[in-house]
């Protein structure tokens, strides 16, 4: 879906390109033979202490695989129950006991109205895990992400992952 036309003429402001620009700190490289492998990523991701305030951004075409790694890391963090995708809600919470997640899909995200009406600026700014997909969808308005998962796909069941530290936090949730 093309953003509206107001929102491909308006330039963005400086401090926006700079927060969405921000430099990479460190890059881990990595192949997924299969999907226990992205498993086994979400394991070690969820024992990071650092990881309950991180905002992670996965990165990938269609089918790459970042909802299943979404999926994985709810389940080793302990979410019980169905998991499903954002996709047409835009976000789904999870509480856990110690922790809050939110898990945003913004495919659908066409407008930065849309923004501040969900109220997503709260969330981001209050405590918790925040993992999105699709982020480049709602750049203008997200701030830098800690962690990003860029996942592509090599064939049916192996992917490539590129892990970017974006921030110091980051750099510690690197596996």
């Amino acid at each position: 879906m093309c953003p509206s036309p107001q929102l491909l003429h308006e330039p963005l402001p400086v401090d926006v390109l700079r927060k969405r620009h921000a430099p990479i700190l460190e890059t881990r490289l990595e192949i997924w033979p299969d999907e226990a492998a992205c498993a086994r990523c979400a394991q070690v991701l969820a024992a990071h202490a650092g990881l309950q305030d991180a905002y992670i951004e996965l990165h990938g075409p269609l089918g790459a695989g970042k909802t299943t790694f979404v999926r994985h890391l709810l389940r080793a963090l302990g979410v019980q129950g169905r998991i499903k995708s954002p996709t047409f809600a835009v976000l789904e919470p999870y509480s856990l006991p110690r922790l809050e997640i939110s898990h945003f899909d913004f495919y659908r995200f066409n407008d930065a109205r849309e923004w501040e009406d969900a109220g997503f600026r709260d969330l981001f700014a209050a405590p918790g895990l925040k993992l999105a997909e699709w982020p480049e969808k709602a750049a203008a308005v997200l701030p830098v992400a800690d962690l990003q998962l860029h996942i592509e796909p090599i064939d049916e069941h192996r992917r490539e992952v590129r892990l970017e530290a974006r921030t110091a936090r980051g750099v510690e949730l690197l596996p």
